[in-house]
Formats: C-alpha cells, structure tokens, sequence
C-alpha cells in the first residue's frame, strides 16, 4: 500500500484535531479576560520552563533569534568583541553576534554535527569574550569541556539549545549549564507554537531582571497596566520589544503538558529509523543516551537523487543548509576553513520524525529508504 508522508504539516493538523477544544478554551480564555501582553499565561509558561529546563529563571520573548541576541546583549557582547561558535548552525546563532557589532569565529564540527571543542582553545584571542554552542537534532555539545575552558579564560558561555529542549549533557538539561540557555518555539520545534516564541533560561537573578527589562523596552510604562511591573530602573538603557505572544504562551501551556510523552514517541520513532536502516549504506546518526529527537538525519551520497526517488514514493523529505553558512555571498567569512561542515552540507536529508507520525508511516518511510536501496 503507497502512503503519503509529509514532513511536517500533518503534525500540526494532527496535533490540533486531537487537542482543538483545550487550543481554543486557552485562546478563548486570552480574549473573554483581555489578556494579550504580558499576562498569566506568559508567566506560567515561563514557570514550568524553568521548571522543566532545572534553572531558577526563565523569560519568554518572541523568538530563539532574540533569545540569542539578547542573551548576548546581555552578557555585554558589543563592538569588536570575538564570539567562538560554529557554521554548522542555524544562521541566527551568527548573525545576532554580527548586529550587536562583534564578530563571529567559526570552528568546525565533527562528524556528528557538535563542536569540536578541540579547536576552542587555538582560536581564543584576548578580543574573545564568549563561546556559543549549538546542541543541534536534539544533541548536546560537550558541555563538560566547553565550561572548563570558558572557565579558564572567564568567558561566558550562551546554550544554543534550540533543538534540544528536554536533552541531557549528564546530569543536566540543555540550557541549564551555560550562563543563559535559549530556545525557540516556532512551530517546527518539538515544543512549537502556533507562529513564532523562544524562551531564555538562567539561574543568574541579575542577569533574568536584566532580560525582562531588554524583552520590554527596558519597560518604559509598558507593563504598568499587563501585571508584569518590575521595579523601575534608576538606570535606563536601550531595550528591545521582543515579549513572547501571550496567546502563544497559552497555546504552549497546552501543549507542556503532553510533551514528555511527544518526546517518548520521537524517540520510538528514532528507534524504528536506527533499526530499519541499520544494515545499508546511508550514514545513520550518531546517537546520545539523553538525547531527544527533534531531527532524525541521515547522510547519503546522492542527496538529489535520493530526494527525486523518495518524492515518488509519496515521501517528503527536507533537504536544507546546502549551501553553509561561510560560503554564503556577502557575509565576508568565506576565509574560515570547515572541511566537515562543507561535507556534512551535501549529505544531510531530514526524515520526517514528527509524533503524530503512525508505525505504519514510519514502517513506509523504512521501506521506501530500503527499495532506494534494492535491500527491501
């Protein structure tokens, strides 16, 4: 029997016939009471992040892009001041070191897409103020290593966890290590909204009241009427209107409650994917005992042809990020040399892992994969 097996959007319908009336008693709830900035959703979502994630603090704004500016903003990242990260990454992770005037140092990764920590150290300058890893796929970085040498050189640390809410470095969730950690809700992401949200996390009271000031104008009688009124500032500085939806916050609310068992059934999904595929030439990703699977990606050397192939099948697979952020034109950071980023770049296909996903989809996705392959 021919399935069609898109790559994300049943999931959202999915997820939405299954839970339309609690989705829209919480919108419901945000227009009867006039709750739109700012309000009770915003703080309990912002409660049982930091809950879930293990800080003391958490602070919703609008984006994972503006949690990353402002975590750095924060941390005092400014003109001329050297940032290592990787060019393995969503470009926001770059681009947001570029706006607030410093400039971006990029190292490569290894094959399973994570920092080589091994190359911090030779590229640390005395212009270098801060080191952002990025736990890509549900992966986390080696945190251990990271933290040491940000310890040695006092250098601050910000969590790229974007794709890892929920994954663990030991004994500790990603985002919780660092000085703040920062993710986003857009839709896509395993915890995603309904548009776009993203969220910082710390256990730094200094750095959190700093955050809330930034995310709201520096609160310029901006949440005199919302509830949300910190103590006024002696001291202004320049702030940013980046404050998560209040609607998206209810929406999230929602869905915070069914996402440990959505990151169960991503992970049997995985499970299905790594056994399925274990005995043929594709590249099946490296594996973390605490990792969550917000991507399952697997590296083939047609990356074209197999797409044409799947497509036929009824398939839809995402291929993306051909093109790596250092050779893009314009940018100027052509001069870094990332030979594993550039390989990684023409190899990478995204099956669809979504956990509304049936066994019997997933079964479809594994034998399609499989008559590529003339191993069915």
């Amino acid at each position: 029997m021919k399935y069609k097996v898109d790559f994300i959007n049943s999931s959202y319908r999915r997820y939405y016939k299954a839970h339309r009336a609690e989705i829209l008693k919480a919108i419901d709830g945000c227009f009867s009471l006039g709750n739109f900035v700012l309000r009770k959703d915003v703080l309990e979502f912002e409660g049982k992040l930091a809950n879930f994630v293990g800080t003391k603090y958490a602070v919703g704004v609008n984006s994972g892009t503006d949690a990353l500016k402002l975590s750095y903003k924060a941390l005092g990242c400014g003109p001329g001041d050297e940032v290592i990260t990787v060019g393995h990454t969503f470009i926001s992770s770059i681009e947001e070191i570029v706006h607030l005037g410093g400039k971006p140092i990029l190292i490569d990764v290894c094959e399973d897409g994570l920092m080589d920590v091994s190359q911090i150290e030779k590229n640390i300058t005395k212009r270098t103020v801060g080191i952002v890893p990025v736990h890509l796929s549900g992966k986390v970085c080696d945190m251990d290593e990271i933290m040491r040498i940000a310890k040695k050189y006092k250098l601050w640390v910000v969590e790229d966890a974007c794709q890892a809410l929920g994954a663990y470095w030991g004994d500790k969730k990603a985002g919780s290590i660092g000085n703040t950690g920062c993710f986003s809700f857009i839709s896509p992401k395993t915890l995603g909204g309904a548009g776009d949200g993203g969220g910082i996390v710390t256990d730094s009271r200094k750095l959190y009241e700093k955050l809330r000031l930034m995310r709201n104008h520096w609160n310029i009688t901006q949440g005199a009427l919302h509830g949300v009124q910190p103590k006024a500032p002696e001291i202004m500085d320049w702030g940013y209107n980046t404050r998560l939806d209040n609607i998206q916050a209810a929406i999230l609310n929602v869905k915070f409650k069914y996402y440990p068992a959505m990151l169960k059934r991503r992970r049997e999904i995985g499970m299905m994917y790594n056994k399925g595929l274990k005995d043929l030439p594709c590249i099946l990703p490296t594996q973390q005992p605490k990792q969550i699977y917000q991507e399952y990606i697997i590296k083939v050397d047609d990356m074209w042809g197999f797409k044409k192939f799947m497509d036929k099948m009824g398939v839809e697979l995402l291929i993306r990020d051909t093109i790596p952020n250092h050779k893009l034109k314009g940018l100027g950071m052509s001069h870094f040399k990332l030979p594993i980023t550039e390989k990684i770049a023409v190899q990478s296909v995204r099956l669809p892992t979504y956990p509304e996903l049936t066994n019997k989809e997933v079964e479809y996705v594994i034998n399609s994969i499989r008559k590529y392959y003339n191993a069915a």
